[in-house]
């Protein structure tokens, strides 16, 4: 879940790991948006473009550099920035053209599908750090008791 705030320091919002849709090979990742000053819902479809926050991800999680390569699948082979998830039988390929994930972990038998949302939440924040950081923004973040990663966005100006 990602919701936006605002306070007298400026904009927030928190990023938490999503509920994974059930999809063997093709993932999008969907977020939930909630603006706090308005009342009302977004949703949104997250997609993996960037490969900085990819790579800032993985450094973050401690996972071996992300290598832009074609690997095999159980039953395909994808071309992207592979990842390999601790514990995961077979990467995670980021097709960062598209913004799909295309992965084979049988049903979470040949991965922790924990591992998936912990390396999204990575890329999330990261790519909002990112962001942030290009329009001159500073950032901070926190780690919360349930999971989730606060991060502020102070806007500069």
């Amino acid at each position: 879940m990602v919701s936006f705030g605002s306070s007298s320091s400026g904009p927030q919002f928190w990023i938490a790991s999503d509920r994974l849709n059930d999809r063997k090979v093709a993932f999008y990742s969907n977020f939930l948006l909630k603006e706090t000053a308005v009342s009302h819902l977004v949703s949104i479809q997250a997609q993996v473009r960037d490969p900085a926050a990819v790579i800032a991800a993985c450094t973050r999680l401690k996972l071996s550099a992300p290598i832009n390569c074609t690997v095999r699948l159980f039953s395909a082979q994808e071309t992207g920035l592979a990842v390999q998830l601790p514990g995961w039988k077979y990467p995670v390929v980021c097709q960062t053209e598209s913004g799909e994930l295309k992965y084979d972990d049988f049903g979470g038998r040949w991965g922790d599908r924990g591992e998936l949302d912990r390396f999204l939440q990575a890329y999330a924040v990261e790519k909002a750090k990112i962001e942030a950081r290009r329009q001159g923004h500073s950032v901070t973040e926190q780690q919360l008791a349930d999971g989730s990663i606060r991060v502020q966005i102070a806007v500069a100006g």
